[in-house]
């Protein structure tokens, strides 16, 4: 990932960066490798999360 700093704006840069590796989920995956987890907990945690995208698809689609 290369980020452009323009005018020696670092500041700036440093909080695209971080918008990008947001976006990208890099600190999400960050803090669920600190800790070994195990297949099974694994396994329902994807379970979960595939049920929470289901239901805000669902929820999407009954507002339109």
């Amino acid at each position: 990932m290369e980020i452009q700093v323009l005018d020696n704006n670092v500041e700036k840069a440093i909080r695209v960066l971080k918008r990008k590796l947001q976006q990208e989920g890099l600190f999400r995956e960050m803090k669920q490798r600190k800790f070994y987890e195990k297949p099974s907990v694994k396994r329902k945690r994807k379970e979960k999360e595939a049920q929470r995208r289901l239901r805000k698809k669902m929820r999407l689609m009954r507002t339109d």
